[in-house]
Order: C-alpha cells, then structure tokens, then sequence
C-alpha cells in the first residue's frame, strides 16, 4: 500500500459473534476490509484492542482513529456507551472513548438508542438509520430492520421519534430448530403462496396463530406436506403476527427497509401483499454510511 492511499481511519462494526473493519482514506474511499470471528460474546474489555492491533496492525501505521458501532459499546463490550433517549438525532453528537494502550489512537463508540416508554433499546440499527438518512437526505417515515430482533422506527426530521421491536427471527430459529417442529420444517427452500396464506391468516387475526403451529407438524404426518412449503408456512404465521402488532408503523406509511436479501424478501412480500411497496437498503452498505456519517460530525467539532 504506497503512501498515497494509505487508511486515514478505520471504521469498525463490532457485533455479538464477529467483526468487520473497513480501512477508510482521506476521500472516503474503502481501501481495505477485514472480518474477525472475535466478537463481543468471546471477548473481556481487555482484549479488543488486540483484537484491533491483530486485525489492522498494518492500518494503524496511519489511522489513528477507529469508529466502532454495535456491541462493542454494550455493558460487556469494550466501554459502555450509553443509550441515547428518544427523541433523539440519529446521528449521535457525543461519542465515547474506549480505553487504549497504542499511543496516538483513538477509539470513539457509537451509542445505542433507549426508548423509556414502552422500554426498547437498539445497537447497532442506529448506525444503519444514519446511513440511510444520510443518502436520503430529508427522509421521513418508517424504516423496518430485520432480523433475529426485528425494529421498526418512526423517523422524522433526522430524529429517532419511536420505535418497536419483534423477536420474530428468533422465535422462528427456536421453532424451528429446538421444538417439535424440526421434524417437519426444512433449513432452507421457499414457497411464497403457502407464506401469503398464513400470513394473511394471523394478519388478520394474530389470536389464531397459538392454534396453528402444531397444524404445521401435523400436516406433514397426516397430509405429508413438504417440508420447504411448512417452513414458508412458519414464517407466514410469524410475519403476520408481527405485521399486526407493528400496523400503526406500517399502514398508510413511507417505508423503507434495511436488510440482508434473505431477511429482508419475506417482510418485502408480506407488506407488497398488503400494497405497501417500501425502499430497499443494504444493511452492510448502510452501516459502513452511517459509521462515516459519525466520523464526520466527529471531524466537523
């Protein structure tokens, strides 16, 4: 790497089972990116900066500043970064230092965002938030975040107004790993019509989901239903029930959704089902975003 373009800082997204670094230039350009499967859930305080110097020894050299969002600013990360309260900018104007050994580097944490009534937190979706804004300047609306906990958040004016969480990914892992339903449920495959129909089944009526699950076991023994078109039929129910517990966010709403393709095409089909056709982001791409935008204001102090 000649001198030219050689990192100026290093942005960090440091999550629960890994971390990806990004060794960012003068301009903005991504110069570089590595991955660690060190993340928050195998690490004490002590050990992130080895984890750092391990990973981006060559980029230190110089960058002597790192941007971290995600679990690394938890209370079992590196330093806790505590929550911002809603209302709250997007883009947060205090960050936290995390403690360093390395002369001349510093470390700054994102903080998360709390909401006190009715109590919701976020890690991470913040940064993602940011990003997006920051491409889509004077946006206003819901934006929707899947995944293993689910957040759909009101934004307005560059601000966080309210936001709800469903733990529908990880319901779903657990039925269809752990319970009875493994038996009848495949890792992988698609049938969209089977998740339309229960979808729009606990949609409608979310009471009617706690009587249908084992249905998903039975059908297979009694009809010897496929396996793939069950596991459509798993999400459906779940989807549903989450799209009728978060309808004040959705319904009659500018949307837009950040998310990976795989997590983000059921809740893309479900709300189309429904004729609301939301923006698509990419959860990477609006990370690294957001993660500049911070950097940015960090610069402009």
């Amino acid at each position: 790497m000649t001198a030219a373009n050689k990192p100026a800082w290093i942005a960090a997204d440091w999550g629960t089972s890994n971390v990806r670094f990004w060794a960012i230039g003068t301009d903005g350009s991504v110069l570089g990116e590595r991955t660690s499967a060190d993340g928050m859930g195998s690490l004490v305080a002590s050990e992130y900066e080895g984890v750092l110097n391990q990973s981006c020894n060559e980029w230190l050299e110089t960058a002597t500043m790192v941007v971290a969002c995600g679990m690394v600013g938890s209370r079992q990360g590196w330093v806790e970064a505590p929550y911002q309260t809603t209302p709250c900018a997007v883009c947060p104007t205090k960050m936290v230092k995390a403690p360093v050994e390395r002369d001349g580097l510093t470390v700054h944490v994102i903080p998360g965002i709390r909401q006190t009534d009715p109590a919701d937190v976020m890690r991470g979706e913040e940064t993602q938030i940011a990003g997006f804004l920051a491409q889509n300047d004077g946006w206003d609306g819901i934006i929707c975040l899947p995944g293993t906990h689910t957040k759909w958040v009101h934004v307005s004016a560059g601000e966080v107004v309210s936001f709800q969480t469903c733990m529908t990914g990880e319901l779903f892992a657990l039925l269809a790993e752990q319970s009875v339903l493994r038996h009848s449920v495949s890792d992988d495959g698609w049938n969209e019509e089977a998740f339309i129909d229960a979808m729009s089944q606990t949609l409608s009526r979310p009471e009617r989901m706690a009587g249908q699950l084992f249905s998903l076991r039975a059908s297979q023994l009694v009809h010897d239903t496929d396996s793939q078109t069950l596991r459509a039929r798993l999400s459906g129910l779940l989807i549903g029930a989450e799209l009728a517990s978060t309808k004040p966010y959705w319904l009659g709403q500018n949307g837009a959704l950040i998310g990976a393709e795989a997590v983000s095409q059921p809740y893309v089909a479900g709300l189309a089902a429904q004729g609301v056709a939301v923006t698509r982001a990419d959860a990477t791409d609006m990370t690294l975003a957001g993660i500049k935008a911070a950097h940015a204001m960090l610069e402009t102090r």
